[in-house]
């Protein structure tokens, strides 16, 4: 049975003295190791939630709020082409993909897509675009609904390897919700792979991709891991198609538990 995805933030008790000896003592301490119910454990941090589900919590990164491309770039630096209107921005063909400003490694992601209406194209294109974490490790979006196409290559697939469970896609121009959490691979002072990166996927509040292991590069037939950063920037995917997206949030992670 596959484990549970667990969003750790760890933090230490209160009383600076002890913050660095307890939190280095007790963080690396594993599950199965504290007696129940014991009071000396970290309690977690407290954080205010969105007033919805959709609504960023209060230690988030806003990364798009409908009015300007400041935290998104081109891949040379340069700033953001993709058009910004009605509290949306929309691909631009032709302007290329966009990446955060800021690099990220362990995260849960936020945001709202929606394809093109009237739907146009069929197969892959039809409302394709996608989301790249680390610009390497690919959740698609695609024009999914009543269309057919590859499995592993509709919406909410992880690219090339794993179709999502369901098909929950919406009508083109309506819009969709991801919910991912996404954890990084780790590699070991060689430059090997110690732990391969996992994704979490719901789409429009559907369980798609429960904790699946990535089997590298999305990109190509070429499967596999080289050595990268601890943490790289998002990429969203310019694929030729008007795609839209909104409210755009992240939240950073901590290492997951112990088992």
């Amino acid at each position: 049975m596959k484990s549970r995805t667990m969003l750790y933030i760890a933090t230490g008790l209160a009383g600076g003295a002890l913050l660095g000896v307890t939190f280095c003592c007790f963080a690396q301490k594993r599950a199965s190791e504290w007696k129940a119910h014991d009071r000396q454990r970290t309690p977690p941090e407290t954080i205010t939630p969105g007033e919805t589900c959709r609504d960023a919590p209060s230690d988030a990164e806003v990364l798009f709020d409908g009015t300007d491309l400041s935290r998104w770039q081109q891949s040379n630096g340069q700033s953001a082409r993709w058009k910004v209107e009605k509290g949306y921005m929309e691909v631009v063909k032709s302007s290329g993909s966009i990446y955060t400003r800021k690099p990220y490694g362990d995260c849960q992601l936020h945001l709202e897509w929606a394809a093109p209406d009237p739907a146009v194209g069929r197969d892959q294109d039809r409302g394709n675009s996608g989301i790249k974490f680390m610009g390497l490790y690919e959740v698609q979006v695609l024009d999914s609904y009543r269309a057919d196409t590859y499995a592993d290559g509709q919406a909410a697939a992880i690219y090339g390897q794993y179709p999502p469970l369901v098909n929950a896609c919406k009508p083109p121009g309506a819009w969709q919700t991801y919910d991912i959490v996404f954890r990084r691979p780790v590699f070991d002072a060689a430059g090997k792979l110690a732990r391969p990166a996992y994704l979490t996927v719901f789409h429009n509040g559907v369980l798609v991709q429960d904790h699946e292991e990535v089997l590298g590069n999305t990109s190509g037939s070429a499967r596999g891991y080289q050595r990268h950063s601890d943490e790289l920037p998002i990429m969203l995917q310019d694929h030729s198609h008007p795609v839209r997206y909104r409210n755009i949030w992240v939240r950073r992670l901590g290492e997951p538990r112990l088992p």
